[in-house]
Formats: C-alpha cells, sequence, structure tokens
C-alpha cells in the first residue's frame, strides 16, 4: 500500500500494544515466538521500556493507524575510547506497507536519533535467515561486520 497520507514517527504507548505485538507475530520466526492473544507479558515490558530513558520504542502511524515499529537502544560503554552506540532492534513494518519506503524512513530516523544521542556507532542483528533484510541493511550502509551468538536462557 503506497498510500501517499502523511505518515509520523512517534513514540509508542500502551495503546499500540495490540498493534506491535500483531506485527512481530506476523511473520515465520514471530509466529512461533510471540503471543498477541496474551499482552500481559508486553505490558510488563512496555513500562520497563517506557521507564528508561536509553530506551525508544516508536511507530509509525499513517491515517491514525500504526503501520510498523522500532526500538532504538543508546547504549553507554567503554569501548572505542568511552563511545555510546545505539541497537536497532524489532524493526517490523505492516504488510500493507512493505515495499512503501517506510523501513528505509525508520532506520534514516533511528541512525539520526543516534546522532543526537552522540552515538558514535549504530549496531543491528538479524537473524541468518532474513536475508531480505539483510539485502535491505547493506542498502542503507550498514556491513556485517560480525558474527553473532546467542544463549537462551
Amino acid at each position: 500500500m503506497n498510500d501517499t497520507t502523511e505518515l509520523a514517527i512517534r513514540p509508542a504507548t500502551a495503546e499500540d500494544l495490540p498493534a506491535i505485538v500483531a506485527m512481530l507475530a506476523d511473520d515465520p520466526l514471530g509466529a512461533s515466538r510471540e503471543s498477541p492473544e496474551d499482552l500481559t507479558p508486553y505490558l510488563a515490558a512496555f513500562k520497563r521500556l517506557d521507564d528508561d530513558p536509553n530506551q525508544h520504542l516508536v511507530v509509525a502511524v499513517r491515517a491514525d493507524r500504526v503501520v510498523g515499529t522500532l526500538q532504538l537502544t543508546i547504549v553507554p560503554g567503554l569501548s572505542r575510547k568511552g563511545a555510546t552506540r545505539s541497537l536497532i532492534e524489532g524493526v517490523r513494518v505492516h504488510a500493507d506497507e512493505r515495499g512503501s519506503g517506510l523501513g528505509t524512513r525508520f532506520v534514516e530516523w533511528a541512525i539520526e536519533k543516534s546522532r543526537l544521542e552522540n552515538c558514535q556507532l549504530v549496531q543491528l542483528t538479524s537473524d541468518v535467515t532474513r536475508t531480505d533484510a539483510h539485502r535491505f541493511y547493506e542498502r542503507l550502509g550498514f556491513t556485517a561486520s560480525h558474527v553473532g551468538f546467542k544463549l537462551q536462557l
């Protein structure tokens, strides 16, 4: 849907959670790990994010409808001469909006916000199976410079 209606990126609210969680669950990976029918854990997580000034959970809204979400985390550190970095997480675009340029606008927003937060580096991870996402991030100037590891707890 390449709707010409104005798009706004704004901080997420608790009222946005049903739409956010639905987007998180709307792909093969998310379908197996998200539970849109029970928002209880998401409400608790939202409260933790909302209380932390280094967390920026945002939504994209078009015509009063949430059509995308992204989380940006600001991470102070000692490495790289005390550099602050940012981490982009949970980028999701509603199926109706894919191909509309929203993903690019989101990442550009995150990069600009990172500059305003005096970050020296923007980083993200993407599941190894998301090859389309890898090409998207590479087109935006990101490089696949590291190998990531996870330990399920």
